[in-house]
Formats: C-alpha cells, sequence, structure tokens
C-alpha cells in the first residue's frame, strides 16, 4: 500500500450532456470563423482540412467540438482547491437527445453525488 508520498491518487470524472443544435448552420458559422481566425495554430492544409470536417457534419457535432475550449472542461473542477487538474479530453457525437443508462452493475448508485 502507498503512503501516499510517491504516487498520486487519480480519478476519472465522467460527464454526459445532451444539447438539442437548434442552428446547425449557425454553429457551424461560429465554428468556421474559430477555424480561419488567424490565432487559431493551424497551417494553410489543416485549416483547409477542418473547414471541410465542418461543413460536411450535418450534425453539428464537429462545430462544437471546436467551440469548446480544454478550460471550459478543466471548469468544471476549478473551483476544488483539494484537487489539481493532469488532463481532459472531450468528444462530441450523435445522440438520439437522451441519456443511455449505463448497465446498473456497473454503477453504485448509493455513492455521493449529484445532478445538476
Amino acid at each position: 500500500m502507498s503512503d501516499g508520498t510517491d504516487t498520486g491518487r487519480y480519478l476519472r470524472l465522467t460527464v454526459d450532456l445532451v444539447v438539442e443544435v437548434l442552428d446547425v448552420d449557425a454553429l457551424q458559422a461560429a465554428a468556421l470563423a474559430e477555424i480561419r481566425d488567424p490565432e487559431a495554430e493551424l497551417d494553410d492544409a489543416e485549416r483547409q482540412e477542418q473547414i471541410e470536417l465542418v461543413n460536411s457534419d450535418k450534425t453539428g457535432a464537429t462545430a462544437l467540438q471546436w467551440l469548446i475550449e480544454p478550460d471550459h472542461v478543466l471548469g468544471l473542477v476549478e473551483h476544488v482547491t483539494e484537487i489539481e487538474p493532469r488532463e481532459a479530453m472531450l468528444g462530441v457525437e450523435p445522440s438520439d437527445g437522451v441519456l443511455e443508462d449505463e448497465d446498473e452493475d456497473d454503477h453504485d448508485h448509493d455513492e455521493p453525488g449529484h445532478i445538476h
């Protein structure tokens, strides 16, 4: 068993959020503006590839992924001083509009927590 001085203790925070896309064209336009921004660290080939990906994705998932900053994800825990965020990864994919139930065996529903 570790004494806590030589190893860290890591927790993986998993959040599922379903959003409704009200205007795919506006969402894509906002993402394209970000991609075309000279401060976006993309070379011309990468920029064109991302433009094509956003334009070809009629769900808006690629556009939304462009608009969410990693700092936004880390903001979920920035007020908790007892932890140090190490890594964040975000995935956006089409959904049927409701959160899918995971296998009930995978969760202990008696664990502390809350839903917003």
